[in-house]
């Protein structure tokens, strides 16, 4: 990948990002949508970990409850910033769900849409802070830290849990 840019990517409020990940993580499907919005080549993806896309902005602690969920047969929704292979970024609103077959599970499905840009603010002054409690605490300990403090605000901020604001965040702002 080049180095980091300020061109975001954009697509269409109509358009979905579509992938599918074994249990570690590895794409095994990606969609047009994703591979163009990405810029990467399928061959490029397929094997990959998710994380190819991982945008340094976004704060570990987003993934630490990502896998939390996951982890506990939840599905998972939050907001999450993406890098492109030419180093630009895009945003997306993700839903992540367990994939079973024969009631086991075999990986996760990810479908991804368009964020409104007054979510995106407001998701992006979270963050800020998710990242300064990550610089601040020791390297092992800093997603879990920075994933609990926040969840501990929008608790005590809004009185929801944090699937609920980040539902509704979404929904205010579409």
């Amino acid at each position: 990948m080049s180095s980091l840019s300020n061109q975001e990517v954009s697509f269409g409020s109509d358009e979905f990002i579509v992938s599918k990940t074994d249990t570690q993580g590895r794409i095994v499907y990606a969609n047009r949508v994703f591979m163009r919005v990405s810029n990467y080549p399928e061959s490029a993806l397929l094997g990959q970990h998710h994380n190819i896309i991982r945008h340094p902005d976004m704060p570990r602690g987003v993934f630490h409850g990502l896998w939390e969920t996951l982890k506990s047969g939840e599905e998972f929704f939050g907001f999450v910033k993406n890098t492109t292979s030419d180093g630009g970024y895009y945003w997306v609103f993700a839903n992540v769900t367990p994939d079973y077959e024969d009631g086991k599970l075999v990986g996760y499905f990810s479908v991804r849409r368009t964020v409104p840009r007054r979510a995106k603010e407001e998701i992006e002054k979270i963050y800020a802070e998710m990242n300064a409690i990550e610089r601040s605490t020791e390297r092992g300990a800093a997603p879990a830290a920075s994933w609990n403090a926040m969840v501990a605000n929008v608790k005590e901020l809004h009185g929801v849990s944090y699937e609920e604001f980040i539902i509704d965040l979404y929904n205010k702002h579409r």
